[in-house]
Protein backbone atom coordinates (compact mmCIF):
# COMPACT_ATOMS: atom_id res chain seq x y z
CA UNK A 1 0.00 0.00 0.00
CA UNK A 2 1.31 3.24 -1.24
CA UNK A 3 1.04 6.38 0.86
CA UNK A 4 2.16 9.93 0.23
CA UNK A 5 4.63 10.74 3.35
CA UNK A 6 6.99 13.21 1.97
CA UNK A 7 10.60 12.95 2.40
CA UNK A 8 11.70 10.70 5.61
CA UNK A 9 11.79 12.54 8.28
CA UNK A 10 15.60 12.89 10.41
CA UNK A 11 15.99 12.68 13.67
CA UNK A 12 16.00 15.97 15.64
CA UNK A 13 19.73 16.46 16.42
CA UNK A 14 21.18 18.12 19.33
CA UNK A 15 24.91 19.88 19.93
CA UNK A 16 26.76 17.53 23.04
CA UNK A 17 29.56 18.75 24.88
CA UNK A 18 31.67 17.53 27.40
CA UNK A 19 34.10 18.44 29.35
CA UNK A 20 36.34 16.83 32.53
CA UNK A 21 39.40 14.73 31.81
CA UNK A 22 39.69 13.13 28.02
CA UNK A 23 36.99 15.22 26.99
CA UNK A 24 37.08 15.88 23.18
CA UNK A 25 36.18 17.93 20.60
CA UNK A 26 32.93 16.33 19.83
CA UNK A 27 31.06 13.44 21.15
CA UNK A 28 31.42 9.65 20.50
CA UNK A 29 29.62 8.09 18.04
CA UNK A 30 28.25 5.34 19.86
CA UNK A 31 26.41 1.80 19.06
CA UNK A 32 24.35 0.62 21.93
CA UNK A 33 23.53 -2.93 21.79
CA UNK A 34 20.77 -5.55 23.86
CA UNK A 35 17.06 -5.39 24.55
CA UNK A 36 14.66 -5.14 26.76
CA UNK A 37 15.07 -3.47 30.39
CA UNK A 38 18.57 -3.75 30.17
CA UNK A 39 18.70 -1.60 26.77
CA UNK A 40 16.54 1.09 28.17
CA UNK A 41 18.98 1.73 31.22
CA UNK A 42 22.51 1.69 28.63
CA UNK A 43 19.94 4.27 26.13
CA UNK A 44 18.75 6.49 28.92
CA UNK A 45 22.72 7.21 30.24
CA UNK A 46 24.12 7.60 26.78
CA UNK A 47 21.62 9.96 25.29
CA UNK A 48 23.02 12.34 27.79
CA UNK A 49 26.34 12.11 26.33
CA UNK A 50 25.81 11.72 22.51
CA UNK A 51 23.44 12.74 20.06
CA UNK A 52 25.17 10.10 17.87
CA UNK A 53 23.61 7.15 18.90
CA UNK A 54 22.56 3.93 17.36
CA UNK A 55 20.54 1.12 19.20
CA UNK A 56 20.66 -1.90 17.78
CA UNK A 57 17.94 -4.00 19.27
CA UNK A 58 17.10 -7.83 19.87
CA UNK A 59 13.96 -9.42 17.60
CA UNK A 60 13.17 -12.64 19.35
CA UNK A 61 10.46 -11.39 21.53
CA UNK A 62 7.60 -13.97 21.54
CA UNK A 63 5.70 -13.25 24.64
CA UNK A 64 2.97 -10.42 25.75
CA UNK A 65 1.81 -7.84 23.42
CA UNK A 66 4.93 -8.50 20.87
CA UNK A 67 4.37 -12.08 20.50
CA UNK A 68 0.55 -11.78 19.94
CA UNK A 69 1.77 -9.05 17.21
CA UNK A 70 4.32 -11.19 15.61
CA UNK A 71 1.90 -14.34 15.25
CA UNK A 72 -1.27 -12.47 13.89
CA UNK A 73 0.54 -10.35 11.68
CA UNK A 74 4.33 -11.39 10.78
CA UNK A 75 5.86 -8.88 12.03
CA UNK A 76 9.20 -7.76 13.77
CA UNK A 77 8.15 -7.83 18.00
CA UNK A 78 7.79 -4.26 18.39
CA UNK A 79 8.18 -4.26 22.17
CA UNK A 80 11.83 -4.23 22.96
CA UNK A 81 12.24 -1.38 19.71
CA UNK A 82 9.45 0.60 21.62
CA UNK A 83 11.48 0.48 25.01
CA UNK A 84 14.59 1.57 22.77
CA UNK A 85 12.01 4.28 21.27
CA UNK A 86 11.17 5.70 24.91
CA UNK A 87 14.48 5.67 26.32
CA UNK A 88 15.39 8.05 23.90
CA UNK A 89 12.84 10.52 24.44
CA UNK A 90 14.08 13.80 26.04
CA UNK A 91 13.25 14.84 29.74
CA UNK A 92 11.10 17.36 28.82
CA UNK A 93 7.31 17.78 28.58
CA UNK A 94 7.69 16.99 25.03
CA UNK A 95 9.57 13.84 25.73
CA UNK A 96 7.90 12.46 28.50
CA UNK A 97 4.53 12.47 27.39
CA UNK A 98 5.37 10.81 24.25
CA UNK A 99 7.37 7.95 26.70
CA UNK A 100 4.27 7.51 28.41
CA UNK A 101 2.26 7.62 25.88
CA UNK A 102 4.64 5.00 24.32
CA UNK A 103 4.54 2.84 27.34
CA UNK A 104 0.57 2.93 27.76
CA UNK A 105 -0.87 -0.13 28.32
CA UNK A 106 -4.61 -0.80 27.26
CA UNK A 107 -6.20 -2.89 30.03
CA UNK A 108 -9.88 -4.13 29.49
CA UNK A 109 -12.98 -4.18 31.92
CA UNK A 110 -13.30 -7.11 34.52
CA UNK A 111 -15.08 -9.11 32.71
CA UNK A 112 -14.44 -8.42 29.22
CA UNK A 113 -12.19 -10.57 26.75
CA UNK A 114 -10.80 -7.29 24.66
CA UNK A 115 -8.82 -7.39 21.47
CA UNK A 116 -6.63 -4.89 22.62
CA UNK A 117 -5.83 -5.92 26.47
CA UNK A 118 -2.40 -5.65 27.57
CA UNK A 119 -1.69 -3.89 24.37
CA UNK A 120 1.05 -1.24 23.90
CA UNK A 121 0.03 1.73 22.16
CA UNK A 122 3.69 2.08 20.86
CA UNK A 123 3.45 -1.26 19.48
CA UNK A 124 0.50 -0.71 17.75
CA UNK A 125 1.68 2.56 16.56
CA UNK A 126 5.33 0.86 15.07
CA UNK A 127 3.35 -1.96 13.26
CA UNK A 128 1.21 0.73 11.54
CA UNK A 129 4.12 2.91 10.44
CA UNK A 130 5.77 -0.80 9.26
CA UNK A 131 2.56 -1.16 7.26
CA UNK A 132 2.24 1.55 5.52
CA UNK A 133 5.54 2.34 4.82
CA UNK A 134 6.81 -1.16 3.78
CA UNK A 135 10.16 -0.93 5.68
CA UNK A 136 10.56 -1.45 9.38
CA UNK A 137 13.80 0.16 9.02
CA UNK A 138 11.77 3.46 7.77
CA UNK A 139 9.53 2.67 10.25
CA UNK A 140 11.27 3.19 13.25
CA UNK A 141 12.71 6.10 11.65
CA UNK A 142 8.95 8.01 11.44
CA UNK A 143 8.39 6.85 15.29
CA UNK A 144 11.85 8.28 16.54
CA UNK A 145 10.89 11.71 14.62
CA UNK A 146 7.61 11.96 16.11
CA UNK A 147 8.63 11.28 19.57
CA UNK A 148 12.09 13.63 19.22
CA UNK A 149 14.10 10.33 19.96
CA UNK A 150 17.67 11.79 20.82
CA UNK A 151 18.89 8.92 18.18
CA UNK A 152 17.81 5.77 15.76
CA UNK A 153 16.67 2.30 16.44
CA UNK A 154 17.29 -0.19 14.10
CA UNK A 155 16.19 -4.22 14.65
CA UNK A 156 18.98 -6.83 14.46
CA UNK A 157 17.76 -9.02 11.98
CA UNK A 158 15.07 -8.25 9.42
CA UNK A 159 13.20 -11.12 10.43
CA UNK A 160 11.74 -11.99 13.70
CA UNK A 161 13.90 -14.35 15.21
CA UNK A 162 13.38 -17.43 17.59
CA UNK A 163 16.06 -18.70 19.98
CA UNK A 164 15.89 -21.38 21.52
CA UNK A 165 17.89 -23.48 24.08
CA UNK A 166 19.15 -27.13 25.56
CA UNK A 167 18.17 -26.94 29.88
CA UNK A 168 19.77 -29.71 31.86
CA UNK A 169 17.51 -30.47 35.00
CA UNK A 170 17.16 -32.85 37.74
CA UNK A 171 13.98 -34.96 38.02
CA UNK A 172 13.55 -37.87 40.09
CA UNK A 173 16.95 -37.85 40.44
CA UNK A 174 17.64 -38.51 37.21
CA UNK A 175 19.53 -36.00 34.67
CA UNK A 176 17.19 -34.98 31.91
CA UNK A 177 18.25 -32.66 28.24
CA UNK A 178 15.49 -30.99 26.97
CA UNK A 179 14.68 -27.90 24.83
CA UNK A 180 13.24 -24.82 25.55
CA UNK A 181 11.91 -22.61 22.40
CA UNK A 182 11.18 -19.18 22.42
CA UNK A 183 12.67 -16.07 24.39
CA UNK A 184 9.25 -16.33 27.14
CA UNK A 185 10.58 -19.28 28.15
CA UNK A 186 14.40 -19.52 27.70
CA UNK A 187 14.14 -16.15 30.21
CA UNK A 188 12.94 -17.80 32.84
CA UNK A 189 14.57 -21.61 32.47
CA UNK A 190 17.76 -20.99 34.16
CA UNK A 191 15.59 -21.58 37.78
CA UNK A 192 14.61 -24.89 36.16
CA UNK A 193 18.31 -26.43 35.34
CA UNK A 194 21.28 -25.28 33.45
CA UNK A 195 21.18 -23.49 30.07
CA UNK A 196 23.50 -24.69 26.90
CA UNK A 197 23.70 -24.56 23.32
CA UNK A 198 21.95 -21.63 22.94
CA UNK A 199 20.78 -20.61 19.00
CA UNK A 200 19.01 -18.27 16.85
CA UNK A 201 16.72 -19.49 13.96
CA UNK A 202 16.45 -19.41 11.13
CA UNK A 203 20.33 -19.91 11.49
CA UNK A 204 20.41 -18.34 7.92
CA UNK A 205 18.93 -14.75 9.04
CA UNK A 206 20.53 -11.86 7.90
CA UNK A 207 21.34 -8.60 9.67
CA UNK A 208 19.75 -5.39 9.65
CA UNK A 209 22.46 -3.51 6.84
CA UNK A 210 21.94 -0.31 8.82
CA UNK A 211 23.07 -2.13 12.15
CA UNK A 212 25.96 -3.33 10.21
CA UNK A 213 26.93 -0.20 8.72
CA UNK A 214 26.30 1.90 12.07
CA UNK A 215 29.28 -0.73 13.84
CA UNK A 216 31.69 -0.20 11.31
CA UNK A 217 31.45 3.59 11.39
CA UNK A 218 30.88 3.68 15.16
CA UNK A 219 33.51 4.86 17.71
CA UNK A 220 32.42 2.62 20.50
CA UNK A 221 29.94 -0.36 20.77
CA UNK A 222 28.57 -1.42 24.13
CA UNK A 223 27.11 -4.52 24.62
CA UNK A 224 24.90 -4.87 27.68
CA UNK A 225 23.17 -4.89 30.38
CA UNK A 226 20.53 -7.12 29.81
CA UNK A 227 18.78 -10.31 30.45
CA UNK A 228 22.34 -12.44 29.09
CA UNK A 229 20.77 -15.13 27.37
CA UNK A 230 17.70 -13.35 25.68
CA UNK A 231 19.28 -9.80 25.09
CA UNK A 232 22.93 -9.50 25.49
CA UNK A 233 24.04 -13.35 23.82
CA UNK A 234 21.75 -13.11 20.71
CA UNK A 235 23.91 -10.49 19.01
CA UNK A 236 26.83 -12.72 19.18
CA UNK A 237 25.15 -15.16 17.62
CA UNK A 238 23.94 -13.71 14.60
CA UNK A 239 26.64 -14.61 12.42
CA UNK A 240 27.01 -11.00 10.40
CA UNK A 241 26.62 -9.10 13.47
CA UNK A 242 28.71 -11.22 15.47
CA UNK A 243 31.34 -10.57 12.92
CA UNK A 244 30.97 -7.19 12.62
CA UNK A 245 31.00 -6.78 16.54
CA UNK A 246 34.63 -8.68 16.00
CA UNK A 247 36.40 -7.22 13.41
CA UNK A 248 34.87 -3.32 13.79
CA UNK A 249 37.37 -0.79 14.75
CA UNK A 250 35.36 0.68 17.50
CA UNK A 251 36.35 0.52 20.43
CA UNK A 252 33.86 -2.32 22.47
CA UNK A 253 32.40 -2.04 25.89
CA UNK A 254 30.52 -4.61 27.87
CA UNK A 255 28.24 -3.76 30.77
CA UNK A 256 27.33 -6.21 33.24
CA UNK A 257 24.16 -6.38 35.09
CA UNK A 258 23.58 -5.79 38.62
CA UNK A 259 22.14 -8.91 39.68
CA UNK A 260 23.89 -12.30 38.51
CA UNK A 261 21.41 -14.56 40.01
CA UNK A 262 18.09 -14.53 38.03
CA UNK A 263 15.33 -16.76 36.65
CA UNK A 264 17.91 -16.89 33.58
CA UNK A 265 21.06 -17.60 35.31
CA UNK A 266 20.31 -19.16 38.61
CA UNK A 267 23.88 -20.19 40.44
CA UNK A 268 26.36 -17.83 38.02
CA UNK A 269 28.93 -15.20 38.94
CA UNK A 270 29.87 -12.40 37.25
CA UNK A 271 32.96 -14.36 36.10
CA UNK A 272 30.32 -17.18 34.27
CA UNK A 273 28.78 -14.22 32.80
CA UNK A 274 32.20 -13.45 30.78
CA UNK A 275 32.77 -17.14 29.87
CA UNK A 276 29.06 -17.35 28.16
CA UNK A 277 30.35 -14.36 25.71
CA UNK A 278 33.82 -16.14 25.39
CA UNK A 279 32.13 -19.63 24.55
CA UNK A 280 29.86 -18.08 21.96
CA UNK A 281 31.69 -15.19 20.70
CA UNK A 282 35.62 -16.61 21.48
CA UNK A 283 36.91 -13.71 18.72
CA UNK A 284 34.82 -10.93 20.28
CA UNK A 285 37.46 -8.54 22.48
CA UNK A 286 36.69 -5.84 24.65
CA UNK A 287 38.54 -2.52 25.62
CA UNK A 288 36.35 -2.46 29.00
CA UNK A 289 34.03 -3.82 31.04
CA UNK A 290 31.61 -1.69 33.42
CA UNK A 291 30.65 -3.91 36.55
CA UNK A 292 28.84 -3.03 39.95
CA UNK A 293 31.43 -4.09 42.87
CA UNK A 294 28.03 -5.42 44.05
CA UNK A 295 28.16 -8.31 42.07
CA UNK A 296 32.09 -9.12 41.59
CA UNK A 297 32.68 -11.56 44.22
CA UNK A 298 36.17 -12.15 43.82
CA UNK A 299 37.82 -8.96 42.14
CA UNK A 300 41.07 -10.50 41.03
CA UNK A 301 39.17 -13.81 39.47
CA UNK A 302 37.03 -10.88 37.93
CA UNK A 303 39.60 -8.94 36.58
CA UNK A 304 41.83 -11.84 35.43
CA UNK A 305 39.08 -12.73 33.29
CA UNK A 306 38.34 -9.52 31.53
CA UNK A 307 42.01 -9.04 30.90
CA UNK A 308 41.58 -12.10 29.19
CA UNK A 309 39.44 -10.65 26.75
CA UNK A 310 41.43 -7.98 25.94
CA UNK A 311 39.89 -5.32 28.50
CA UNK A 312 40.38 -3.62 31.36
CA UNK A 313 37.42 -3.49 34.57
CA UNK A 314 36.13 -0.67 35.23
CA UNK A 315 34.38 -0.89 38.69
CA UNK A 316 31.62 1.96 39.80
CA UNK A 317 28.76 2.46 41.49
CA UNK A 318 25.84 2.45 38.34
CA UNK A 319 22.75 0.72 40.45
CA UNK A 320 20.12 3.18 41.62
CA UNK A 321 20.46 4.23 45.09
CA UNK A 322 16.63 2.06 45.76
CA UNK A 323 18.96 -0.79 46.00
CA UNK A 324 17.20 -2.69 43.54
CA UNK A 325 18.83 -4.06 40.35
CA UNK A 326 17.94 -1.16 38.69
CA UNK A 327 20.80 1.19 36.59
CA UNK A 328 20.77 4.72 37.55
CA UNK A 329 21.12 6.26 34.41
CA UNK A 330 23.21 9.36 36.44
CA UNK A 331 25.92 6.92 37.76
CA UNK A 332 26.30 5.15 34.29
CA UNK A 333 26.36 8.00 32.70
CA UNK A 334 29.05 8.93 34.47
CA UNK A 335 30.99 5.71 34.07
CA UNK A 336 30.18 5.82 29.99
CA UNK A 337 31.53 9.55 30.02
CA UNK A 338 34.67 8.52 32.40
CA UNK A 339 35.50 5.62 30.35
CA UNK A 340 35.12 7.84 26.72
CA UNK A 341 37.89 10.24 28.30
CA UNK A 342 40.36 7.23 29.19
CA UNK A 343 40.72 5.73 26.30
Amino acid sequence: MAILTGSLPLIPATSTSRSGPGAQDSAPSVVALGGGHGLSASLSALRLLTSELTAVVTVADDGGSSGRLRRELGVLPPGDLRMALAALCDDTDWGRTWRDVMQHRFTSRDGVEGSLNNHALGNLLIVTLWELLGDPVAGLQWAGALLGARGRVLPMASVPLTIEGDVLSEKDGRLQLRTVSGQAELAVAGSAGNVSRVRLLPEDATACVDALNAIELADWVILGPGSWYTSVLPHLLLPELRDALCTTTARRCLTMNLSNDTKETQGMTAVDHLGVIRRYAPDFRVDAVIADPSVVADRAEFEAAVKEMGGRTILGKVGSSSGGPVHDALRLATAYHDMFGEF
